[in-house]
């Protein structure tokens, strides 16, 4: 290792996702159901109102707490759906930005962050990069978040609970008793709740829930990277109690500084945008790839996000590895993420099914055929 590079680095890997990502860039016409990120294009509202920002010269940095008019228009929401909480809001640079923020803020090292695996990748390494200390709640086969599992890891050193519903990698979402379980477990034990909210829009069954319903202590990230195919844009943000939220913007002043000012423009017409016809055909394409699959895998039914987490089938002898299983899918074409990326277990697949119609048909030819084979 060169002299120069610190030791933090070491504690984690590149993710495994942008090595598919480099994998798919090589290939010719692949059938592409690695990429988290939706196959529509940003609203033409939303581009409109960032170029006007660009256009009439709302170029330069922006406060670091972000945009007076989308901080309120944030906070006129969050008021709404919490009443009576004292819940202060800030645009951070995407969600990414606002879970590093929220682990610098709180996480010293040695202290245990509890969370479900399989996990978003991110989550790990952030945390290592703090020095804090990854607890991973094993959650197999069917992914629920479990409140028992999780007081049952729960120590001295227990700083924080980190929740994701409806979740990354496996589209599970959490019910109402369940975060509310873990809710009230992080307030008897006085333990900081952090609910990553990204998939929020992207809920198919029942109505979207969240923590800080249960808990008026929950930090709560969300975006428009998702909802609105806002990825590259960086607009993100974060609301909970005003005195970590202060926190968490004295660190963003001396990294990430602010949101693009432009991008925050964009958001503010975001807010209007209605979404029902994009999440209606994300659930008719979640019911095409779950119905076309589930005869032949096992897989638990995703209630939101764009992802299924099929485990990889047993030929009654030898089973495969999924990263095994992945290497064969590639070889006919077919782009798709191996689960240890996203667990310490390699027996399941990540698929995204933010793809066209027509990829998502080609993928299930090939997943059946693999699956027969």
């Amino acid at each position: 290792m060169h002299p120069w590079i610190a030791d933090r680095t070491t504690t984690f890997d590149s993710s495994g996702i942008r090595k598919v990502f480099d994998l798919a860039a090589k290939l010719k016409d692949p059938v592409n159901l690695s990429i988290g990120q939706p196959d529509f294009d940003v609203p033409d509202p939303i581009k409109n109102a960032a170029i006007e920002a660009i256009t009439s010269g709302k170029n330069a940095y922006s406060p670091t707490q972000g945009i007076e008019p989308l901080r309120q228009a944030l906070r006129q929401q969050i008021e709404q759906t919490y009443p009576g909480q004292d819940r202060d809001v800030f645009i951070s640079s995407g969600t990414s930005g606002g879970l590093m923020l929220a682990m610098m803020a709180m996480i010293n090292p040695g202290d245990e962050v509890i969370f479900l695996d399989p996990y978003f990748v991110m989550y790990p390494a952030l945390l290592q990069m703090c020095g804090g200390v990854p607890i991973r709640i094993n959650s197999y086969p069917d992914f629920r978040l479990d409140a028992a599992k999780i007081e049952a890891a729960i120590t001295p050193k227990t700083k924080m609970i980190l929740v994701n519903s409806p979740a990354n990698p496996t589209g599970v979402t959490a019910t109402p008793a369940e975060l509310e379980a873990v809710a009230k477990l992080a307030k008897k034990h006085n333990i900081a709740l952090v609910s990553d909210e990204i998939y929020s829009q992207f809920f198919y069954d029942g109505d979207f829930a969240s923590p800080a319903t249960y808990n008026d202590q929950t930090i709560v990230i969300d975006g428009f990277s998702k909802s609105h195919a806002m990825t590259g844009w960086r607009v993100g943000y974060v609301h909970g109690p005003s005195e970590i939220m202060r926190t968490m913007l004295k660190i963003q002043q001396y990294s990430f500084v602010c949101s693009p000012q432009p991008a925050q423009w964009g958001a503010v017409r975001a807010m209007e945008v209605r979404l029902d016809e994009h999440i209606e055909h994300y659930r008719q394409k979640r019911d095409f790839i779950y119905e076309s699959l589930c005869d032949l895998y096992e897989i638990a039914k995703p209630n939101g996000a764009f992802y299924v987490f099929p485990k990889v089938p047993s030929d009654g002898a030898q089973t495969m590895t999924a990263t095994q299983f992945v290497e064969k899918a590639i070889e006919r074409g077919l782009l798709i993420i191996p689960g240890n990326i996203f667990s310490r277990q390699d027996t399941h697949f990540r698929i995204s099914f933010a793809a066209s119609d027509e990829q998502l048909k080609r993928g299930v030819e090939i997943l059946r055929s693999l699956a027969l084979s």
